[in-house]
C-alpha cells in the first residue's frame, strides 16, 4: 500500500520546494493549496520527472472545519498518510489596531486552528500505525515576537510551543513531531511594506530551496526544532541576555519602515 506525505501550502515557496525535494527521494505526495493551476503544474512536473504518485487537493484552510473536511476527503480516497508537513500559513504587517479583524481571524485559522486539527487527526492515525512524521513550520518570530507582526508572531509562538509539547507526549509511539523555524525567506509571503523594514534590510531573505532542504532533512531524520541559518540562530538567542524592555525597543526599531 502506498504511503503519502501531505504538504499544506504546497503551491509556492517552502512547500513547493519541499515537494520537489521529497519527490526526488521517491516520496508519494498529497499537495494542498488553493491554486488549482499551480498544483496541476507541479503535479505534472513531479510525476513526469520522478516515479512517484502525486495527488492534489484544493482547500482553503481559513474556512471553518477545513482540517476535518480535508481529513475526511483523504480517508474517503483511502490514502494512507504517514507524513504531514503543516507548512501553510500567512502573515501581515501593520499596526494591530488598524488591521482588519477578518484578516486576523483568518490568520489564526490557518496558522493555528488548521494546524492543530491536522496534527490531531492525522497524528492519531500515525500513533495507531506506530510510525509517522509531522513537521510544523514555525518561525524565527516564535522566539522574537515583533511589533507590527503581532498576530503572526503570536501564532508562530503557539506553533512552536504546541509542537514541542506534542512531541514530548508522543515519545515512544513511533511518531516524530518537529518544528522548522526559518527567518525571512524569499517567497511571495512578503508584502511591499515588509520589504521596506529595517529587519529585512539587515537580514536578507534566504532562498526557499535552501530552507526547504533544511526542512526535508529535519522532517525525514531530525528531532526537536531547527532554526535555519546561523544568523537566525544567533538572533533567536539574543533575548536570553537582553532585558525585556530593551529587547522590545530593538525589535520595534527593526520592524519599523526603513527611513
Amino acid at each position: 500500500m502506498k504511503e503519502y506525505t501531505l504538504i499544506t501550502g504546497a503551491s509556492t515557496g517552502i512547500g513547493y520546494e519541499m515537494a520537489k525535494q521529497l519527490a526526488s527521494q521517491n516520496y508519494h505526495l498529497i499537495l494542498v493549496a488553493r491554486s488549482q493551476d499551480k498544483l496541476e503544474t507541479l503535479q505534472h512536473a513531479l510525476t513526469t520527472q520522478y516515479a512517484v504518485d502525486v495527488q492534489y487537493l484544493l482547500y482553503d484552510l481559513s474556512e471553518p472545519n477545513a482540517a476535518q473536511d480535508l481529513y475526511n476527503h483523504v480517508k474517503e480516497h483511502h490514502y494512507v498518510v504517514t507524513g504531514l508537513i503543516n507548512n501553510a500559513g500567512f502573515g501581515d504587517y501593520g499596526n494591530f489596531m488598524e488591521m482588519p479583524l477578518k484578516k486576523d481571524e483568518e490568520m489564526i485559522a490557518v496558522n493555528v486552528t488548521a494546524l492543530v486539527g491536522l496534527t490531531k487527526l492525522f497524528g492519531a492515525d500515525m500513533v495507531k500505525a506506530g510510525k509517522g512524521s509531522i513537521m510544523n513550520v514555525a518561525s524565527l518570530l516564535s522566539f522574537l515576537p515583533f511589533p507590527y507582526y503581532s498576530v503572526y508572531s503570536a501564532t508562530k509562538s503557539f506553533v512552536l510551543a504546541f509542537t514541542e509539547t506534542v512531541a514530548a507526549e508522543l515519545e515512544g509511539t513511533g511518531v516524530r513531531v518537529t518544528a522548522l523555524c526559518p527567518g525571512t525567506v524569499e517567497t511571495p509571503f512578503h508584502t511591499e511594506a515588509m520589504r521596506k523594514t529595517n529587519a529585512m534590510s539587515a537580514n536578507k531573505p534566504m532562498p526557499a530551496d535552501v530552507v526547504a532542504k533544511a526542512g526535508v532533512a529535519l522532517f525525514l531524520n531530525g528531532k526537536n526544532k531547527k532554526i535555519v541559518g546561523f544568523m537566525n540562530w544567533f538572533l533567536s538567542n539574543i533575548p536570553r541576555v537582553t532585558p525585556d524592555q530593551l529587547m522590545m525597543k530593538i525589535k520595534k526599531n527593526l520592524a519599523s519602515i526603513k527611513q
